[in-house]
């Protein structure tokens, strides 16, 4: 029986239900002709009909079924020039996924039929392979978007006001025993009232989940037994993920992650995701074709300049998106803002986003990608986070994002961990990193909030393993197994890996405490990876993006309580205190009338730190006093903010020191608040003394509460 079609509208593009029937819409500029294909079931071999698009609107081709209904399988094959050199890839053999699909019924089924060229053959890529590929390929869905929100709104939570915690969807949850076991894993278990619960008793105003669009699962990796854990391998920028659903495949995970949305906002905690618009998981010319390669290779891709057949790649794993071409950043911000107003998300962390900003080979920070973001007046109100660096040349760009931008400090976190672990470094950078990285952020309007402080991210060693390991252990990936420190910046205390010894257990303990002590109380805006705050271990597996297993997974059952508490502890206690959340950069200024500056800094013997002292390679103690009268901000009804004094004391030196209170801060009152060299420090005043010791590798924090008006 011949489908009824009528010619449909060029937008939006990709499957829209409207209630009677549904539109489609596809762009390929070079294409020659457009076939629509329509399968029964996501298991179906061959499409059960098969449409020729006939109309086009400009580089846009599209139809209207008014016979079809949400829950439709369906696909595209897309006839025009196979020309490699020429950057040209169509195959028609190759049935290929909606690059707009909301919904991806299943994942890829390895075969050599998804590639376009002959797997094998002599000419390799420019080979061209006539076998059809439908029976292995996942197939798109046309979903129903509506969905009962209650109301929902963007959080909208200030910078200063956010603590970010890191998760994998997967990971998290896996092992969890209060969460109901056919849910675990899934997008269901991360909106579970036990997780919410979690996340609101350790002070987490925001969940930053990795990547959850469609990803490829590396062919390479599932032949070792291996699997693409991490999910920077995108395939489908509109699709949730079909593998942490446990509402079905053909389009309850998109109901499902919604769900996930609404319950966290109903606890006041926002959702960012992990975002990877740099490159797909279609590989370099030798990869498959999937979807973008056979819909149009020539207006997706970055071509090497004179040799098409072949991609830039400022990436590292073949391939980068064009965020040049007009179609590309639209296709980009169409995406940014589907999640945004149709799933509710609250904000975006881009992945090697130094990628994005390319114009030819540079980074350029006024580059198109960037204007279109800040005109839109949807994408440029929620929080856009960059890892500010990809592999290309220049690519490390720390600090150089325009305002309005938040950035993960990979300074932040290389100078503090050299601090602590004893490494040479200056104690002028360690106050840099402190109060915000202004020597990074202050120009062009930005703020100490542009800074996201971490000390651990999912790449690298967990906290627990940073003080355990010098070297990665990566045998469950198949690699050689010596990294060493100056890549890690870690220290083992002594032992590598797990040991007996009371002393260097203890130390460690240490360790993590002045770590999450220092990330917390810096200014900026910290971010906690999942586990680390009760000493998960990946047994100094440093890159475990392959290991979907008990390496990744979060082990609930020998969570350290007692760092749990202290972490607890420490963020409640930032939180209470605006202090350790200005929105505004310290100013060395006297506050008037007390003669003591906003902020002022200490040597152990109680003499302020002179221009020389900052220089010094050697020196691992210094004291900071924090104003609670010098923040010269205004709160949301325009109140002068006010705090309690407080005096840090860092001493990162193998040996106790007596540090001696500075003249300035002399008086009644004081108390210590933390101590890192104790398990668990009970508030106490402080005698009237003039000292105070310090145990070697620690922190103390002092607090002298202001006197009630």
């Amino acid at each position: 029986m011949e489908t009824t079609t009528y010619p449909g509208k060029p937008y939006p593009l990709g499957a829209t239900w409207d209630g009677e029937g549904v539109n489609f819409a596809i762009f390929a500029d070079n294409a020659t002709g457009v076939e629509l294909c329509l399968f029964d079931n996501k298991d179906a071999k061959q499409e059960s009909q098969k449409i020729n698009v006939t109309e086009r609107s400009h580089q846009i081709w599209h139809c209207y079924l008014p016979d079809c209904k949400p829950g439709q399988l369906y696909g595209f094959r897309v006839h025009g020039p196979y020309e490699p050199e020429n950057g040209h890839r169509h195959n028609p053999n190759k049935l290929l996924i909606d690059p707009y699909a909301k919904a991806i019924a299943g994942s890829i089924n390895w075969n050599d039929a998804m590639f376009g060229y002959i797997v094998g053959d002599p000419q390799a890529d420019l080979s061209f392979s006539e076998t059809d590929s439908a029976p292995f390929i996942p197939k798109s869905v046309v979903i129903d978007n509506e969905f009962d929100w209650e109301g929902d709104e963007p959080q909208y939570l200030p910078y200063h006001q956010s603590i970010i915690y890191e998760a994998h969807v997967r990971g998290f949850t896996k092992q969890h025993p209060d969460i109901p076991e056919e849910i675990r894993g899934s997008y269901a278990a991360i909106g579970h009232p036990v997780t919410i619960q979690y996340l609101k008793d350790l002070g987490i105003t925001a969940i930053e989940l990795m990547p959850v669009h469609q990803f490829v699962n590396d062919r390479h990796l599932l032949e070792k037994g291996l699997y693409n854990y991490w999910g920077y391998n995108t395939i489908g920028f509109f699709a949730p993920d079909v593998r942490y659903s446990s509402s079905g495949v053909e389009g309850g995970q998109v109901t499902e992650f919604k769900q996930m949305v609404k319950d966290l906002h109903k606890a006041g905690i926002e959702v960012i995701l992990d975002v990877v618009y740099n490159h797909t998981g279609e590989g370099n010319e030798m990869g498959p074709t999937l979807s973008f390669k056979g819909v149009d290779n020539f207006c997706y891709y970055r071509l090497v300049e004179g040799d098409m057949r072949h991609y830039m790649d400022y990436t590292g794993t073949g391939n980068t998106l064009n965020a040049n071409l007009p179609n590309v950043l639209r296709y980009i911000m169409d995406s940014l803002r589907y999640w945004i107003l149709d799933m509710h998300v609250d904000g975006f962390r881009f992945d090697l986003a130094a990628t994005l900003a390319r114009e030819l080979h540079e980074v350029n920070r006024l580059s198109a990608f960037f204007d279109i973001i800040h005109q839109d007046p949807v994408i440029s109100q929620v929080k856009l986070i960059a890892e500010p660096w990809d592999v290309g040349e220049g690519g490390y760009q720390v600090g150089k994002f325009p305002s309005g931008w938040a950035e993960w400090n990979g300074k932040f976190r290389d100078c503090i961990r050299d601090y602590w672990r004893g490494a040479d470094s200056m104690l002028g950078e360690f106050a840099q990193r402190f109060t915000g990285s202004p020597d990074l952020y202050q120009d062009d309007y930005r703020r100490p909030t542009a800074s996201i402080n971490f000390i651990t991210a999912h790449d690298g060693f967990t906290l627990n393993d940073l003080v355990s390991y010098n070297d990665k252990h990566n045998e469950a990936n198949g690699e050689d197994n010596r990294d060493g420190e100056s890549h890690n910046r870690s220290w083992n205390c002594g032992v590598e890996g797990p040991t007996d010894d009371e002393a260097i257990n203890q130390l460690r303990e240490q360790q993590k405490r002045n770590l999450l002590t220092t990330l917390f109380l810096s200014q900026g805006v910290p971010m906690l990876v999942a586990g680390d705050e009760f000493g998960r271990t990946q047994n100094g597996n440093n890159n475990a993006y392959c290991q979907d297993n008990e390496i990744s997974w979060l082990n609930w059952k020998d969570a350290d309580q007692s760092l749990l508490k202290f972490t607890r502890k420490l963020i409640h206690f930032m939180k209470e205190h605006p202090a350790f959340r200005r929105r505004k950069w310290f100013q060395g200024l006297p506050i008037k009338g007390k003669g003591l500056e906003d902020i002022a800094w200490f040597l152990p013997e109680g003499t302020e730190m002179s221009d020389e002292n900052w220089n010094h390679d050697y020196a691992k103690s210094l004291g900071v006093f924090l104003n609670g009268k010098g923040i010269h901000q205004l709160d949301p009804e325009g109140h002068q903010i006010e705090d309690d004094n407080f005096y840090l004391i860092f001493n990162a030196y193998h040996e106790a020191l007596e540090y001696t209170f500075p003249e300035k801060i002399r008086g009644k009152g004081w108390m210590k608040v933390i101590d890192t060299a104790e398990d668990e420090t009970e508030d106490h005043l402080l005698d009237q003394k003039e000292s105070i010791c310090v145990q070697g590798r620690s922190v103390v924090v002092l607090h002298q509460p202001l006197p009630k008006k």
